[in-house]
């Protein structure tokens, strides 16, 4: 028996000594094949979205109800603005109203007529795209991220569909007498009844209109009753068109300190402008002989005295180019060949921080100059404008052969990455989606999707505005305060 006992128990040491490396390979075996089946599950359900499918998520779109404001408010406008018999007052070029004492015809009857083609109106055409992309039937939006919905119960955020720009610009077309007054003035006749529409709905009511939206991207648009519209999401180009009024109501402070008591980048969206030049794709591009290119007026107002200093610093430039005009029929020429030719695109202040030259440079990838202390940017967090834009502070800028030679200073390699970069967001700034009237899909990457993207981020603060609103009591207050920096 003993013997049989040791060879037992020999026989278990030896298994027991056997085991332990093997029972180590069995565990890591056993630990890769679970992680493979991990990683498999994980990358099939996690991985990076298709574009078409994020659109077509409920989960991943932004809830827009359109308030049914009458159809004189928008594409009623377009139909007025069509019948005009006499050119634009502004310019000696109106490609939609060439002949005087005429009707055009061509647009007469249509449900959805096209936009205006006259530069100093087709800048601002935001609202048109916006607004034909809620039109578009809902089985054509597969690709928009904003889903119309008819209860408006179930919206995140109400639209106003008002032509507000198209109002101001064709008043302003009349002559600038009336625009500013009461009295007379078209324009101002519809911002009130739009304003009194709104705010009679039980929608505006019940969040005081912050979950309302509404486009001004003329700083002019709505001028008579933006403190009315203040809480809503409002879409602008730029805040130059307030800077004024806030220093105005600044008591004597300090007119840099702008306290932007009706628009924040807390609550509303920069939107670009539409540009006016065709596209430039990376593959056409050519051999760029010009270092600095402008054209635009010499003198403006407010923030843009500084265009007039950089004129005469730069006009003697060695291969430096500054033009007076604006893209008419011959000016469109000029911008297009003088983009294309060269490197970099000076974008110094207008009238307000930004124009529409930024996104006529972008397409046509010349590298923009941007001088301007004050600028707000669409799409930022979205788009990095430091990857194909130089950016320049305006005491820089001022100082004799400073900005030239910075510029001179940028490599060919870094010119050239520059380019790349800025081919890749062109579409970002495109709103034109090439149907009639604008209806119909909307490109997956365009301005109107990222617009959608930008209001969705608003959303918590829409929210949170409207609660904090719901729990005050009755008669109280509190004080405008939206600056931010």
């Amino acid at each position: 028996m003993p013997p049989k006992n040791t060879a037992a128990a020999a026989t278990r040491t030896t298994t027991f000594q056997c085991s332990i490396p093997f029972l180590f390979l069995c565990f890591i075996f056993a630990s890769l094949l679970s992680l493979s089946l991990f990683l498999l599950l994980y990358n099939s359900s996690t991985s990076f979205p298709n574009p078409q499918n994020t659109f077509q998520n409920p989960q991943n779109s932004l809830k827009v109800y359109l308030a049914d404001l009458p159809r004189s408010f928008n594409y009623g406008l377009l139909d007025q603005y069509w019948s005009l018999s006499e050119p634009d007052s502004r310019t000696s070029y109106d490609p939609d109203h060439t002949q005087i004492g005429t009707i055009n015809n061509n647009h007469k009857n249509s449900k959805h007529p096209p936009y205006a083609e006259n530069p100093l109106i087709k800048q601002y055409s935001a609202e048109y795209w916006i607004t034909g992309d809620l039109m578009t039937p809902e089985n054509l939006k597969s690709q928009s991220f904003a889903k119309r919905v008819s209860d408006i119960n179930q919206a995140d955020v109400i639209f106003v569909p008002f032509f507000a720009t198209l109002s101001a610009e064709m008043e302003l077309g009349r002559g600038k007498g009336t625009f500013r007054k009461k009295e007379g003035n078209e324009d101002y006749k519809r911002q009130k009844e739009v304003v009194e529409f709104v705010k009679n709905s039980e929608a505006w009511k019940r969040s005081g209109g912050r979950d309302h939206v509404f486009v001004l991207t003329d700083p002019v648009a709505m001028w008579h009753v933006r403190a009315e519209i203040a809480p809503a999401i409002l879409l602008v180009v730029d805040f130059g068109g307030w800077f004024r009024l806030d220093s105005k109501s600044s008591n004597g402070s300090s007119s840099d300190m702008i306290q932007h008591t009706q628009v924040s980048l807390l609550k509303d969206v920069i939107v670009p402008y539409t540009h006016l030049l065709p596209r430039l794709n990376l593959s056409e591009n050519k051999k760029r002989h010009t270092l600095l290119y402008f054209k635009g007026a010499k003198h403006r107002h407010r923030g843009g005295v500084v265009r007039e200093k950089l004129w005469d610093l730069l006009v003697n430039e060695p291969r430096v180019v500054m033009e007076e005009g604006f893209p008419n029929a011959t000016g469109r020429v000029q911008s297009i060949k003088g983009m294309r030719t060269s490197e970099f695109c000076l974008h110094p202040a207008g009238d307000t921080p930004t124009s529409c030259r930024l996104f006529d440079a972008i397409q046509s990838l010349c590298i923009p100059v941007v001088v301007s202390d004050h600028i707000e940017l669409p799409f930022e967090g979205m788009v990095d404008y430091t990857e194909f834009s130089v950016f320049v502070a305006i005491d820089d800028a001022l100082k004799p052969s400073w900005l030239v030679s910075r510029l001179k200073s940028i490599s060919e390699r870094q010119k050239d990455e520059f380019r790349k970069k800025m081919a890749e967001v062109q579409p970002i700034f495109e709103y034109d989606n090439g149907h009639p009237g604008g209806i119909g899909p909307v490109p997956p990457d365009g301005a109107v999707n990222h617009i959608w993207k930008k209001v969705h981020q608003k959303l918590p603060m829409v929210t949170e505005a409207i609660v904090r609103e719901k729990r005050k009591p009755a008669g109280v207050s509190i004080p405008l305060r939206c600056h931010c920096t």
